[in-house]
């Protein structure tokens, strides 16, 4: 680690901090007051929505109605981005006459874009039409990250409101966290790159000359497409040349402004934000971090609005804050570290050889280690997915870092209100687990926390680590799970457990190693992206109910207070505490042993 890396951690998290709080009274003020100066440029486009819809925006709804109008929703997007996939052959927009997406990839990428997880076990610019791109796949980023800020609001609500039994209208908030929060963003944004070099064209892909032929080996396929054996069974391969070269082209700058500020990470090359026409620069390459983090940040400061103490909120964003400081330097330090493999082929070598710059496998060098460990950080603490360099060649020690990032239930400020609920969660369970200490009824924000409140945090925090524990556990037993590992051993062990990681915790990225694009792949990560998304989604919205029908109690000598730094190292405790308890086995099966071995 050195000192362009911490000064980088330190601009970033200065910038963040210095907009957050704006941003965070902005959230407010165009989602709660209807009123509001911010919003009244929309209002006219807000009441054709709602009258083109027939919703009426001033009633409200009980948790039950609004999570059926969550999943009705969801669906709806479900089956629209389905059928355009497989669809998209007999539709414009596809200058390079793509067929039909697969039964089994289309499934699991529709279930990955409305679950706000983007995994992408295809190459977008080879799959993907430009219809499908931006209708299937850029209308999800939009209102998945909508129903993440939608849902958040309705368990804020809930805290903040005493004696009452609704918590707001999914659809006014699905349209206002659209209209007013992610379309402008993602506006202003999309510009901005596209300033720094991010393409936005409908042009076909271009063909370029190149500068000398390559030859290459490839295997000899039949007529059906399958690879002709020799006598001995084994794949012949066939000697080509290459005289030009394909370059893909689409409107990218638009879904690449969603994919980060909506915390869905997919993306539209391939190589995601490592390819140049995605993040082109070094300063593209921090607009997109600050992208990543900015709406969780700000969520924490609505959050401290809403229930009328601004404090609560930065109490949360504190233990957020400082749990990103500790992942971002454990994985700067092993990055920095030279790869240890490389070390020892120069040590065997030459025993004077010492190598010094650190890991720079799998990384752009117009970016370097420093962003590269940062960006690898900030998306997986962010639950995004988006990637700038391959997580797969991250030493043992610094592929642990962010894998851990999402085993922590993706709360270090975590996906678009998706981060904040899961936070507010273990909220729960600490000042659940302070009252047991004390032998008192515990409480937060004046509301007494029973054993229905207990019942669903357990359900939210749960949720993931039994899909990702049992996923893994049994694609490493079965002959389809291992089929697609290319890596024996720990590392391949620790490329099933990342996919299930960031699958059922809605992240996207992959230690990309993996062979995933395969029925059993796809049908088993769409089942832990589904209900790693609407397992904690439902559980939430009925501990929302719960909340807002309950009467405020004023606090007493033995409330304990959750705005000071004792709270704070609660939360951070129970954050960690669980996720020790719950992965410590599965990750010394994999990057742990892989760290310790010779």
């Amino acid at each position: 680690m050195n000192a362009h890396y911490l000064g980088l951690l330190a601009c970033f998290l200065a910038v963040l901090l210095l907009l957050a709080p704006w941003a965070g009274r902005y959230i407010h003020d165009v989602m709660e007051n209807g009123g509001s100066r911010w919003s009244a440029w929309g209002r006219p486009f807000e009441r054709l929505v709602y009258k083109a819809a027939g919703v009426d925006p001033a009633v409200e709804m009980g948790w039950k109605r609004y999570a059926i109008a969550v999943l009705v929703f969801s669906l709806l997007g479900f089956v629209a981005a389905y059928v355009l996939q497989r669809a998209q052959a007999w539709l414009p927009l596809n200058p390079a006459n793509m067929g039909a997406v697969s039964p089994d990839s289309a499934l699991n990428t529709t279930i990955s874009f409305v679950t706000n997880t983007n995994w992408q076990g295809y190459a977008g610019e080879g799959t993907m039409s430009y219809l499908t791109q931006m209708l299937a796949l850029t209308v999800q980023n939009f209102v998945s990250a909508a129903t993440g800020i939608a849902v958040v609001l309705a368990l804020i609500r809930g805290f903040a409101r005493h004696g009452v039994q609704t918590v707001g209208n999914f659809w006014v908030d699905m349209v206002r966290g659209t209209l007013y929060v992610l379309l402008p963003a993602s506006f202003v944004l999309a510009i901005v790159l596209a300033g720094q070099g991010v393409i936005q064209t409908f042009s076909p892909s271009q063909q370029a000359r190149l500068l000398e032929p390559v030859s290459y080996s490839a295997p000899k396929l039949d007529a059906g497409g399958q690879p002709v054996l020799d006598a001995q069974g084994q794949p012949q391969t066939e000697s080509l040349t290459a005289a030009t070269q394909t370059i893909a082209m689409g409107p990218v700058a638009s879904q690449e402004a969603i994919k980060m500020l909506g915390t869905n990470g997919g993306g539209f090359f391939n190589a995601n934000s490592s390819h140049p026409y995605e993040n082109p620069t070094p300063l593209s390459n921090f607009l997109e971090m600050l992208a990543m983090f900015i709406i969780p940040a700000s969520l924490c400061f609505t959050f401290g609005r809403m229930v009328g103490d601004r404090r609560q909120g930065i109490a949360v964003l504190a233990s957020m804050v400082l749990l990103f400081i500790a992942f971002a330097l454990l994985t700067g330090h092993y990055e920095f570290q030279p790869n240890p493999m490389l070390a020892q082929a120069g040590a065997d070598d030459n025993p004077a050889v010492q190598l010094a710059g650190g890991n720079m496998e799998g990384k752009e060098a117009r970016f370097g280690i420093g962003p590269t460990a940062l960006f690898a950080t900030i998306t997986t603490a962010a639950s995004c997915g988006a990637v700038n360099g391959m997580h797969d060649s991250f030493t043992a020690m610094g592929g642990l870092s962010p894998l851990l990032l999402m085993q922590l239930s993706e709360v270090v400020f975590g996906g678009v209100g998706a981060g904040l609920y899961s936070m507010l969660a273990f909220a729960i369970l600490g000042v659940f687990i302070a009252g047991l200490m004390i032998g008192r009824t515990p409480e937060y924000l004046g509301k007494k926390i029973e054993a229905f409140e207990m019942k669903m945090t357990s359900i939210v925090i749960l949720a993931a680590p039994l899909l990702v524990l049992a996923g893994t556990a049994l694609a490493v037993s079965m002959a389809a799970g291992k089929a697609g590992v290319f890596n024996p051993g720990t590392h391949g062990y620790s490329e099933i457990l990342y996919a299930f990681t960031s699958a059922a915790n809605n992240n996207g990225s992959a230690f990309a190693g993996l062979s995933a694009n395969t029925p059993y792949y796809n049908g088993m990560l769409g089942i832990a992206m589904w209900f790693g998304r609407f397992g904690v989604i439902i559980p939430i919205l009925a501990m929302a109910g719960s909340l807002a029908g309950k009467r405020r109690i004023p606090a007493g000598p033995g409330t304990m207070p959750t705005t000071g730094a004792l709270f704070v190292i609660l939360l951070i405790g129970s954050v960690l505490l669980v996720g020790a308890l719950t992965y410590v086995p599965a990750l010394a099966l994999g990057p742990v042993a892989e760290h310790l071995q010779p």
